[in-house]
């Protein structure tokens, strides 16, 4: 790519900087590594116009997605896009490491409160960071290791099983081909599985594959498909695929032959994977659907071998513990005096009775002393606390240990946040609603909160003058106006227990 601006060093000190997005930085390596060529940065208004107009950039050369690169429009105003010296924005990575430098020489309102700026990337530092580094070669190293003649590349964006691995080998033998294995590890990939996971599992299965090239690339998923899957191709032919084996929705493009593979079944006669139709009903079995292997994993039983090899399964296992074993966000929420942080102090003592992994409450008020001191309760600094309980929930359920939350959490958005970065860690997330009526709460107020806002001596009372938005997803709703904190704590533990997210235990005499 172009390195034809040199940039002195006072000019990257007194830079802005920004951390793009996931997304944007999966695609700032793919522009980095070449693997987006002819681009060399993010688009301009100008190319985004004759992409859509002609699937064409500016200066005529094919492509035909969107590749940009959005901001705060603060930070634009501190660019002056006249002075050569004073528009450029330095790119970070996910831990604050730079990553590239951005002549901005475009920029324009993409909608309220986002900007979007295009213009020529230069890479700042080696780039080699994260896992799995001697994986992550460029489109030009790669082809120099690739052999002569017909390159069949696959997508490996999941787990490799008996029977992508059956199509894979017809695929190759069928075309003569070598095979190239492309990772992505931009995203979690099927099943949750964290990239490192993924590649370790694909590795696991690479005695059953013919003799193949791997190569982790950092593709991330966007959410038009067909955008999705023209990137895909074009990345494919840059690393000098051929032919390519469709294991979903894929279209052909940037000079490829796409190969879509016939369905294939087990056939309990000979233990062999066929074409579908060319086996009895009665003899065939057909490959798991996904939901079906996260069901398995989850309640810790194997995987049959006659679909998935037991190298691979035992990575899958590793990555995918069963629930009980697994770590685990409870994130209570309710009104003031609803009987959250009671319920919470219960359930926290039972669990651990059960001893069977750490437990840590992470109670609103204690929380707001210790972790968010300084907050007040303005919408924005709520959310904060929520997020903040959030992440240090989800670090305690990352380490397989269980975090129970009570705060009030009145607003949708911040306990879906919570909920993601559960979920990102690869743990549990369950929303307890302590649905307990406001005037229930009001008779309770053993703080005297509710009888201050009614007075008009404190504002921002949630349920008075600060709304509660209700949640529509809690996977439990308690009432406790009836119900007593022993009741509401054993309902919650059924439900772990249902769920298999804690092992049953039988009564203590």
């Amino acid at each position: 790519m172009s390195n034809g601006w040199v940039l002195p060093d006072g000019v990257l000190r007194d830079a802005p900087t920004y951390t793009p997005r996931p997304g944007e930085l999966a695609d700032l390596e793919l522009l980095l590594t070449g693997a987006y060529a002819p681009l060399t940065g993010f688009m301009t208004r100008a190319d985004l116009v004759s992409v859509s107009r002609r699937g064409r950039l500016v200066d005529g050369a094919p492509w035909q997605v969107a590749v940009t690169l959005q901001v705060p429009p603060a930070l634009v105003q501190q660019l002056d896009l006249d002075d050569p010296d004073r528009r450029t924005i330095v790119l970070t990575d996910g831990e604050g490491a730079p990553a590239a430098a951005l002549e901005v020489t475009d920029a324009w309102q993409v909608r309220e409160g986002v900007a979007g700026v295009g213009g020529e990337l230069r890479r700042l530092g080696d780039g080699g960071h994260g896992p799995f580094q001697r994986l992550r070669r460029t489109p030009e190293e790669l082809r120099a290791l690739l052999p002569p003649g017909r390159v069949l590349g696959v997508i490996a964006d999941r787990p490799l099983h008996r029977p992508q691995l059956a199509q894979i080998a017809h695929a190759v033998r069928t075309l003569s081909a070598h095979l190239l294995v492309i990772i992505p590890v931009g995203e979690d990939g099927a099943g949750g599985l964290p990239p490192e996971a993924l590649v370790r599992s694909v590795f696991a299965a690479r005695d059953r594959m013919p003799s193949a090239t791997l190569v982790a690339v950092p593709l991330a998923r966007r959410s038009d498909e067909i955008s999705d899957a023209l990137l895909r191709a074009r990345v494919c032919a840059a690393y000098g695929v051929t032919h390519l084996l469709s294991t979903g929705e894929m279209l052909s493009g940037a000079g490829l032959r796409v190969l879509l593979p016939r369905e294939l079944a087990y056939d309990n006669r000979d233990g062999q994977w066929r074409w579908r139709e060319d086996i009895p009903p009665r003899n065939r079995r057909l490959a798991l659907a996904q939901q079906e292997i996260d069901d398995l994993l989850d309640r810790g039983f194997p995987l049959p071998e006659w679909h998935t090899p037991p190298a691979v399964a035992k990575e899958l296992s590793r990555a995918r513990p069963p629930r009980r074993h697994r770590g685990l966000v409870v994130f209570l929420t309710g009104l003031s005096g609803s009987g959250k942080s009671t319920v919470a102090g219960g359930l926290a003592n039972a669990l651990r009775e059960q001893g069977e992994r750490t437990v840590t409450l992470l109670d609103g008020d204690v929380v707001r002393r210790e972790l968010t001191v300084g907050l007040g309760f303005s919408k924005a600094d709520r959310d904060t606390n929520v997020r903040r309980i959030g992440w240090v929930a989800a670090e305690i359920a990352r380490h397989r240990g269980i975090a129970i939350c009570c705060p009030i959490a009145p607003y949708a958005q911040a306990r879906a946040a919570a909920r993601a970065m559960a979920v990102a860690a690869g743990a549990g997330f369950l929303l307890v609603h302590v649905a307990t009526p406001l005037e229930v709460c009001e008779r309770r107020d053993r703080k005297g909160l509710y009888a201050r806002a009614r007075a008009g001596l404190l504002t921002g009372m949630t349920g008075i003058d600060d709304p509660y938005e209700e949640p529509t997803d809690a996977e439990l709703v308690l009432d406790t106006t009836d119900l007593g904190v022993d009741e509401a704590v054993q309902a919650v533990l059924h439900h772990l227990n249902e769920t298999g997210w804690v092992e049953p235990r039988m009564p203590s005499v």
